[in-house]
Protein backbone atom coordinates (compact mmCIF):
# COMPACT_ATOMS: atom_id res chain seq x y z
CA UNK A 1 0.00 0.00 0.00
CA UNK A 2 1.30 3.56 -1.06
CA UNK A 3 1.95 5.69 1.92
CA UNK A 4 2.11 9.41 2.07
CA UNK A 5 4.16 11.39 4.01
CA UNK A 6 3.71 14.93 5.20
CA UNK A 7 5.26 16.66 2.11
CA UNK A 8 3.28 14.32 -0.28
CA UNK A 9 0.22 15.11 1.47
CA UNK A 10 0.47 18.81 1.39
CA UNK A 11 1.50 17.94 -2.76
CA UNK A 12 -1.71 16.09 -2.92
CA UNK A 13 -4.39 18.13 -0.97
CA UNK A 14 -3.03 20.96 -3.32
CA UNK A 15 -3.34 19.14 -6.29
CA UNK A 16 -7.16 18.26 -5.21
CA UNK A 17 -8.32 22.16 -5.04
CA UNK A 18 -6.48 23.29 -8.20
CA UNK A 19 -4.68 20.60 -10.59
CA UNK A 20 -3.45 23.19 -13.19
CA UNK A 21 -1.56 25.22 -10.89
CA UNK A 22 2.17 25.12 -12.06
CA UNK A 23 5.03 23.20 -11.01
CA UNK A 24 6.74 26.56 -9.63
CA UNK A 25 3.67 27.74 -7.48
CA UNK A 26 3.60 23.98 -6.24
CA UNK A 27 6.76 23.91 -5.01
CA UNK A 28 6.43 27.43 -3.39
CA UNK A 29 3.19 26.96 -1.61
CA UNK A 30 4.67 23.61 0.01
CA UNK A 31 8.79 25.24 0.61
CA UNK A 32 10.43 23.28 -2.15
CA UNK A 33 12.40 23.41 -5.13
CA UNK A 34 11.06 22.87 -8.06
CA UNK A 35 12.65 20.37 -9.51
CA UNK A 36 11.96 18.49 -6.46
CA UNK A 37 8.42 19.21 -6.80
CA UNK A 38 8.34 17.65 -10.15
CA UNK A 39 10.42 14.46 -8.92
CA UNK A 40 7.85 14.15 -6.08
CA UNK A 41 4.72 14.94 -8.21
CA UNK A 42 6.04 12.14 -10.53
CA UNK A 43 6.46 9.19 -7.73
CA UNK A 44 3.11 9.84 -6.61
CA UNK A 45 2.06 9.23 -9.79
CA UNK A 46 4.19 6.11 -9.99
CA UNK A 47 2.65 4.56 -7.03
CA UNK A 48 -0.82 5.38 -7.73
CA UNK A 49 -1.73 7.97 -5.24
CA UNK A 50 -2.18 9.91 -7.88
CA UNK A 51 -4.23 8.31 -10.22
CA UNK A 52 -5.38 11.15 -13.03
CA UNK A 53 -5.98 14.45 -13.61
CA UNK A 54 -10.09 15.70 -14.17
CA UNK A 55 -12.34 18.57 -15.11
CA UNK A 56 -14.96 18.94 -12.52
CA UNK A 57 -18.42 19.96 -14.83
CA UNK A 58 -21.57 21.04 -14.06
CA UNK A 59 -24.09 18.47 -14.62
CA UNK A 60 -27.04 20.93 -15.35
CA UNK A 61 -24.75 22.64 -17.86
CA UNK A 62 -24.96 19.24 -19.80
CA UNK A 63 -28.69 18.76 -19.91
CA UNK A 64 -28.36 16.64 -16.76
CA UNK A 65 -30.67 18.27 -14.27
CA UNK A 66 -31.87 15.08 -12.21
CA UNK A 67 -29.84 12.57 -10.43
CA UNK A 68 -30.91 9.59 -8.78
CA UNK A 69 -29.37 6.68 -7.24
CA UNK A 70 -30.76 3.07 -8.33
CA UNK A 71 -30.60 0.30 -5.79
CA UNK A 72 -30.14 -2.87 -8.31
CA UNK A 73 -30.43 -6.48 -7.39
CA UNK A 74 -29.48 -8.98 -9.31
CA UNK A 75 -29.95 -12.99 -9.97
CA UNK A 76 -28.25 -15.20 -10.09
CA UNK A 77 -25.48 -13.88 -7.57
CA UNK A 78 -22.28 -14.75 -9.77
CA UNK A 79 -18.84 -13.01 -11.15
CA UNK A 80 -19.99 -13.32 -14.32
CA UNK A 81 -23.34 -11.89 -13.51
CA UNK A 82 -22.34 -8.98 -12.01
CA UNK A 83 -19.41 -8.45 -14.27
CA UNK A 84 -21.62 -8.45 -17.23
CA UNK A 85 -24.31 -5.85 -15.34
CA UNK A 86 -21.44 -3.59 -14.49
CA UNK A 87 -20.00 -3.99 -18.39
CA UNK A 88 -23.50 -2.86 -19.56
CA UNK A 89 -24.55 -0.18 -17.29
CA UNK A 90 -20.91 1.25 -17.42
CA UNK A 91 -21.64 1.65 -21.52
CA UNK A 92 -24.83 3.57 -20.61
CA UNK A 93 -24.50 7.54 -21.22
CA UNK A 94 -26.64 7.93 -18.18
CA UNK A 95 -24.25 7.04 -15.82
CA UNK A 96 -22.27 8.71 -13.69
CA UNK A 97 -20.91 5.79 -11.41
CA UNK A 98 -21.29 2.27 -10.35
CA UNK A 99 -20.67 0.62 -6.98
CA UNK A 100 -21.20 -3.03 -6.28
CA UNK A 101 -22.33 -3.54 -2.99
CA UNK A 102 -23.12 -5.53 -0.06
CA UNK A 103 -26.02 -5.71 2.07
CA UNK A 104 -29.82 -6.11 0.28
CA UNK A 105 -28.95 -4.39 -2.94
CA UNK A 106 -25.96 -5.87 -5.14
CA UNK A 107 -25.66 -2.22 -6.79
CA UNK A 108 -25.94 1.31 -6.27
CA UNK A 109 -26.14 3.34 -9.83
CA UNK A 110 -24.99 7.01 -9.85
CA UNK A 111 -27.16 8.33 -12.39
CA UNK A 112 -27.88 11.57 -13.96
CA UNK A 113 -30.60 12.88 -16.89
CA UNK A 114 -32.68 15.89 -18.12
CA UNK A 115 -35.67 15.01 -16.19
CA UNK A 116 -37.81 12.83 -13.96
CA UNK A 117 -39.55 11.68 -17.39
CA UNK A 118 -36.00 10.44 -19.12
CA UNK A 119 -35.38 8.71 -15.28
CA UNK A 120 -38.36 6.78 -15.64
CA UNK A 121 -37.22 5.86 -19.41
CA UNK A 122 -34.31 4.85 -18.42
CA UNK A 123 -35.91 2.23 -15.94
CA UNK A 124 -38.63 1.34 -18.30
CA UNK A 125 -36.00 1.08 -21.66
CA UNK A 126 -32.98 -0.51 -20.05
CA UNK A 127 -33.38 -1.65 -16.40
CA UNK A 128 -36.56 -3.89 -16.91
CA UNK A 129 -35.47 -5.81 -20.28
CA UNK A 130 -32.30 -7.46 -18.30
CA UNK A 131 -33.20 -10.70 -17.44
CA UNK A 132 -30.47 -10.76 -14.41
CA UNK A 133 -32.18 -8.00 -12.40
CA UNK A 134 -34.87 -8.93 -9.90
CA UNK A 135 -35.44 -5.31 -8.72
CA UNK A 136 -34.68 -1.96 -8.69
CA UNK A 137 -35.72 0.85 -6.84
CA UNK A 138 -34.60 5.02 -7.39
CA UNK A 139 -33.88 7.63 -4.74
CA UNK A 140 -33.72 11.05 -6.74
CA UNK A 141 -30.86 12.96 -5.18
CA UNK A 142 -31.53 16.51 -4.03
CA UNK A 143 -28.24 18.13 -3.29
CA UNK A 144 -24.94 16.99 -4.18
CA UNK A 145 -21.92 17.65 -1.89
CA UNK A 146 -18.43 16.18 -1.90
CA UNK A 147 -15.29 16.83 0.30
CA UNK A 148 -12.94 18.21 -2.38
CA UNK A 149 -10.00 16.98 -0.59
CA UNK A 150 -9.43 13.44 0.35
CA UNK A 151 -6.50 13.27 3.11
CA UNK A 152 -4.92 10.32 4.50
CA UNK A 153 -6.72 8.65 7.45
CA UNK A 154 -4.55 7.56 10.05
CA UNK A 155 -4.69 3.88 11.00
Amino acid sequence: MATVDELDSAIVALLQHDARQTNRDLAAAVGIAPSTCLERVRALRERGVITGFHAEVSLPALNRHVQAFLHVQIRPLSRQVIEGFKAYVTTLPEVLSVFVVAGGDDFLVHVAVPSVDALHALLMDKFTKRREIVGFRSSIIYQHARNQVVQPLDQ
